[in-house]
């Protein structure tokens, strides 16, 4: 599948800082430093399913991968990014039948969406961008795998992963086992169907439904899950073993949990990634963000008015991805004030120098990517007065490069 354009990313001058890289490790609760072995970063982070457009929620997500991207750039390392595309799964053929239109044809126009906000925001693209169609020889390949080392099992047709083939299932999300039930009922799951052999065992690959797309493989004629697609899209293209899993936290369970028992089971090894690492929820009018619920403020509709992309960006970077908060429609307001200040800075021929503010931003973005202290970094450097004349532009590099703004 066509990715995006990635902006280019500079290089901040003089020496890079030694400080190690930590993250936010949801499957631990502590902060994990990523990038201590040799060779890339490898990191794989959920996509979109494309049955409409990139609301704040999804920004923010996508932001705070793109920060640790800088941030590990920046560190000399070299990451190999993954990301997919959810383009069948039951939302959006859902969706095509409560508009009429074809299931493919949304998908692609929002998947093209998705991508316009993706380059207005500076986001640096994946080097995979996998859509689950494309993917579907690699997905009946890990069911297959899955069936041969007997953690696979049918039911009337479908196929199901068995959660007691995974010895260390329950490690990523550490939930009560009545919380994972209630979160699979919800979150796309069916516990109650009878014949399973646990309520928690999830669907590998779906036969054939009356008016739903389907594939010929040797699995059947089908579609798969939605968890083994990530399985199988990660697996591929990064190996057995990967350093962040990343996405929203409302993936953490069931999504993030079964595709490393998937993986796990596959390979035989544990941990699946080193860090498991989530935005927190957006909200907007006292509810979490959100298609299904329909109060969304979206990052196409925000450009559409003439908002400044940079000045979304400031926006969703001021709050810190490890706790959930709620959307208010003044921040634009106060986020184009902040660019404004910020360009008018980088412009000025004097004040205190920038070498300070290389070292804040460096030292809040390795800390648990805390862009809510880099953003203040900046802030302080511009009430300071700026820099000298020499350091405007290591100030304005430094941003572009750490923050993406411009």
């Amino acid at each position: 599948m066509r990715s995006w354009t990635s902006p280019t990313v500079p290089r901040i001058p003089g020496e890079a800082s030694d400080q190690p890289i930590l993250v936010h490790d949801s499957s631990t609760a502590r902060l994990t430093e990523i990038g201590t072995g040799q060779g890339e970063i490898s990191m794989y982070v959920c996509g979109i399913t494309p049955y409409d457009a990139t609301h704040l929620g999804h920004a923010a997500t996508y932001l705070l991968f793109d920060e640790l991207y800088r941030t590990c750039l920046d560190a000399g390392k070299h990451v190999r990014y993954v990301q997919n595309v959810t383009d069948v799964d039951d939302p959006l053929l859902e969706r095509a039948v409560q508009t009429g239109e074809d299931w493919t044809v949304i998908a692609e126009r929002e998947t093209e969406l998705f991508r316009e906000d993706m380059t207005a925001l500076r986001v640096i693209a994946p080097d995979a961008y996998i859509g689950a169609v494309e993917a579907i020889p690699d997905i009946v390949s890990a069911v297959a795998a899955l069936r041969d080392r007997g953690a696979a099992y049918d039911v009337d047709g479908d196929i199901y992963f068995s959660v007691a083939a995974a010895p260390d299932f329950g490690t990523v999300s550490r939930l009560p086992i009545a919380e994972m039930i209630r979160l699979s009922g919800e979150r796309g799951g069916d516990p109650d169907r009878p014949g399973k052999k646990d309520p928690l065992d999830p669907l590998l690959w779906k036969a054939e439904r009356p008016g739903e797309p389907a594939w010929d493989t040797a699995l059947g004629h089908g579609r798969p899950g939605w968890h083994i697609e990530c399985t199988a899209i990660a697996t591929t293209h990064l190996g057995p073993t990967i350093d962040v899993q990343g996405g929203g936290d409302d993936l953490v369970f069931p999504h993030h949990e079964m595709s490393a028992a998937h993986a796990e089971v596959a390979s035989g090894r544990h941990p699946f990634a080193h860090a498991y690492v989530h935005q927190a929820l957006v909200g907007y009018d006292g509810e979490k963000m959100s298609k299904s619920r329909g109060n969304l403020v979206l990052v196409s509709a925000l450009r559409r008015r003439g908002v400044d992309p940079m000045a979304i960006r400031i926006a969703l970077l001021r709050h810190p991805h490890t706790t959930a908060w709620e959307w208010h429609d003044e921040e634009i307001e106060a986020a184009t004030a902040k660019l404004t200040s910020w360009r008018e800075a980088f412009s000025r021929p004097s004040a205190s120098p920038a070498a300070e503010l290389v070292r804040r931003l460096r030292h809040a973005l390795r800390d648990g990517q805390d862009t809510s202290a880099a953003v203040d970094a900046v802030d302080a450097w511009v009430a300071a007065g700026g820099a000298d004349r020499a350091a405007p532009v290591d100030a304005a590099t430094a941003v572009d490069a750490l923050l993406g703004i411009v």
